[in-house]
């Protein structure tokens, strides 16, 4: 998370010390925008290179971690109740069109016995 601080904070000072020479050099409006932006963003292309090969690591660690929860959470699932394992097709409706037990079909008809 301090390498995602640190480059965007190196990020919006390159932007500002841009946006300031141009201002000094006579850009006014959308143009010193639009130059302040593209200056900004090839100087910390080269600049911080390092900076941003940091950041991406920690953000492709992240996912990683968080794509992991769901096997995760399978592999919990699975030790609670050994005798049936969890798979991907558990999780999906049946193609038939029939209702399993606890679906809206099941309760619907548990409310007409009334």
């Amino acid at each position: 998370m301090r390498s995602v601080l640190a480059y965007t904070a190196s990020r919006l000072l390159l932007f500002a010390v841009a946006l300031g020479l141009l201002y000094l050099l006579g850009a006014r409006g959308f143009l010193l925008l639009a130059l302040a932006f593209l200056t900004s963003g090839l100087v910390s292309y080269i600049l911080l290179a390092r900076q941003r090969d940091a950041m991406s690591q920690v953000v492709a660690d992240g996912l990683d971690r968080f794509r992991g929860m769901g096997r995760r959470l399978d592999e919990g699932a699975a030790k609670e109740d050994p005798g049936q394992p969890v798979t991907a097709r558990d999780k999906r409706p049946a193609d038939d069109g029939t209702a399993t037990a606890g679906t809206e079909s099941g309760e619907s008809a548990r409310g007409t016995e009334e």
